[in-house]
């Protein structure tokens, strides 16, 4: 078994991983012995599956599964279809067969590979379907649309059988009504010679009719990006902000076509202009809020993560080249209402949705946070934590590389989306303002925004260069103004009708912002003046919904800041005489941890949570709260 295990899982990837043939994780594959169905469990997605993940099944208890009698009531029915197909996988195997896996029981093949691409579905959800099929696909199974699952089950086994006894011998390839394509072989290379055939014979009769096999797009509009992203990600939840992503326009399609598309991006996109009063009343008609949004400069697609949001969008773009391929034989056919409900309705395909979508679960799940300066120190640390949490972590920094690393290595840790990394240095307002233009293209905008970059030179005053005061202020100081100046217009336009969480922006400060540092008059002077910034814009944006506070951590002795051996501020202050009898760098840090009644500096995590306290309180703003172990207390 492990040989035709192999072959199965080889061919699964290679399908799946193919968008023209799979997108979302749909699709399913299938091999089997006299005894034994293998099959796709649901959740999983072909692209990656290897040969231990197929669930193995009775194919008696299956090919029982449709000689027993069920309710009539849908949903009744389906619950009990579901139990007989989890107690038809063999004992010590855990996981949730496919929906299908009943029908591809069906077939005497081998192997079986159910794919929904677009090419096919250009025919299958065509009005002319049925009559196209016959003439470019003679010997292939017609099957008008069924509601997946058991009826659809023995709808295909109607058919098959009399394909059967009419022809002689069963079909290898059915095609389904508004939903795809099986093909059934003996070997891996004849599913391939099925597909192969599919696949050139409609390229040719969509070119002879003068479609085109790829998407029609417009060039997008970012004027049209950067003014209805940010109120979208309210406008299309029912509870808070969601991610947003866009894509050049397009021609969506005006009705449901498949159950994927329903599944994964609705059954109608919104199409009006984009008010409150316009998607709530949507809403209210459809029963739910648009996942898709066209406008003439932009499609925009919704999700609770960014995974979710590029899916929908990747969906909502097969719809509409599903039907813009239907041209060439009718057009489109969209589902009925019934159908339509159903699929809507249906347990077992919102089941698939949430696995295969499933993300991370933390105090900060579905939170967009950006911390400039995350490319290394406090900054890398404290966005590490946050991912942790189950935020989405924008890493911005001048050093483009560092920051590309850091939100690779997030993701490699706590999956694909944990993070995004943004160019940009806080000094320059043009640099700033593009930044805050990339994270509206990149999801919508952002929850919370920690403004943690910041530079630090020491010394004695009178030896102070003029260069090196002016440096700490531009990025300690006016860097954090330009940063406010410009998050501020995104969040206030995400501040929709007052509906959502209340945002956050969030200031690393220092304990040197609350009194004063020897030696170290330029760093202290911008930590004191960006207090009072703070409290300025606490009173400035409250009523936009915007809390704004200041974090003062104590010292991080183990970040570059202060233990790097050439240009950290053990060595600074070591170099400046400020610690009286220090003979190495180690006395000097020994001092500075001896000041610490909790003995030791503070910690990426530390400040993390306190980020986290900032974000979760509801009364709060304006503040500035020390975590310096008890090195500084408030009076």
């Amino acid at each position: 078994m492990s040989e035709l295990l192999s072959v199965l899982a080889e061919l699964s990837r290679r399908y799946g991983a193919d968008p023209a043939y799979v997108l979302a994780g749909g699709g399913n594959t299938s091999a089997k012995d006299a005894a034994t169905l293998w099959v796709k469990p649901s959740g999983v997605a072909l692209a990656t599956i290897q040969p231990h993940d197929f669930l193995p099944m009775d194919r008696c208890q299956l090919e029982a599964s449709l000689r027993a009698h069920y309710p009539e009531d849908p949903t009744a029915r389906e619950a009990e279809v579901k139990r007989a197909m989890l107690a038809a996988v063999r004992p010590g195997v855990t996981g949730r067969p496919s929906v299908e896996a009943i029908l591809h029981n069906l077939f005497d093949a081998t192997f079986v590979v159910h794919t929904h691409p677009a090419l096919v579905n250009g025919m299958t959800c065509a009005q002319r379907g049925a009559e196209v099929c016959a003439e470019l696909f003679p010997e292939a199974l017609w099957v008008p649309y069924t509601d997946p699952g058991y009826v659809l089950a023995r709808a295909v086994q109607r058919e098959i059988a009399r394909y059967t006894a009419a022809r002689g011998k069963p079909p290898a390839v059915v095609f389904l009504q508004n939903h795809g394509v099986f093909v059934a072989a003996d070997s891996a290379e004849e599913i391939d010679r099925h597909y192969a055939h599919i696949m050139d014979t409609l390229r040719s009769a969509y070119e002879a009719a003068g479609v085109a096999t790829t998407l029609l797009m417009g060039q997008r509009d970012d004027a049209c990006v950067q003014r209805y992203a940010p109120p979208l990600r309210i406008l299309t939840s029912d509870a808070d902000r969601q991610f947003i992503v866009s894509s050049p326009p397009f021609a969506v399609a005006q009705g449901p076509l498949s159950p994927d598309h329903i599944v994964y991006a609705k059954s109608f996109a919104y199409t009006g202009e984009i008010t409150v009063e316009g998607i709530d009343t949507f809403a209210r008609a459809r029963g739910y809020r648009p996942v898709i949004v066209a406008q003439p400069g932009a499609v925009f697609a919704a999700g609770t993560t960014l995974k979710n949001a590029l899916t929908a969008l990747e969906v909502a773009k097969d719809a509409a080249l599903v039907a813009q391929l239907s041209a060439a034989f009718g057009g489109p056919q969209f589902m009925d209402d019934r159908a339509r409900s159903f699929i809507e309705q249906w347990e077992v395909e919102n089941y698939r949705k949430t696995v295969s979508l499933a993300s991370r679960r933390g105090r900060l799940d579905g939170k967009i946070i950006a911390i400039t300066g995350g490319a290394q120190g406090f900054g890398k640390g404290i966005a590490e934590c946050l991912a942790k949490e189950g935020a989405f972590v924008l890493i911005i920094d001048k050093n483009e590389q560092g920051a590309q690393a850091v939100a690779e290595e997030l993701c490699r840790q706590y999956g694909g989306d944990a993070a995004r990394a943004i160019a940009a240095d806080v000094t320059e307002e043009a640099s700033v303002h593009a930044m805050t233009e990339a994270m509206v293209r990149l999801c919508g905008g952002v929850d919370v925004f920690i403004a943690n970059a910041g530079v630090l030179r020491a010394g004695a005053t009178p030896q102070f260069s003029l260069a090196d005061w002016e440096l700490v202020t531009k990025v300690n100081y006016t860097g954090y103004f330009l940063c406010v100046k410009y998050v501020s217009q995104v969040m206030m336009a995400q501040n929709v009708a007052g509906r959502g969480s209340w945002m956050d922006i969030i200031q690393i400060n220092s304990k040197s912002g609350l009194q004063g540092s020897n030696r170290n008059a330029a760093y202290a002077a911008s930590k004191f003046g960006t207090i009072g910034m703070t409290q300025s814009f606490a009173k400035e944006f409250v009523t936009e919904r915007i809390k704004v506070n200041s974090i003062c951590p104590g010292n991080y002795f183990e970040g570059p800041l202060w233990s790097d051996p050439e240009t950290g501020l053990f060595r600074q202050y070591f170099d400046a005489g400020k610690v009286p009898g220090a003979k190495s760098l180690a006395d000097v840090r020994a001092y500075y941890e001896a000041q610490v009644p909790m003995g030791r500096g503070c910690l990426p995590e530390d400040v993390a949570r306190a980020v986290c306290y900032c974000i979760e309180q509801q009364y709060e703003t304006g503040q500035a709260l020390p975590v310096t172990g008890g090195q500084v207390m408030l009076k």
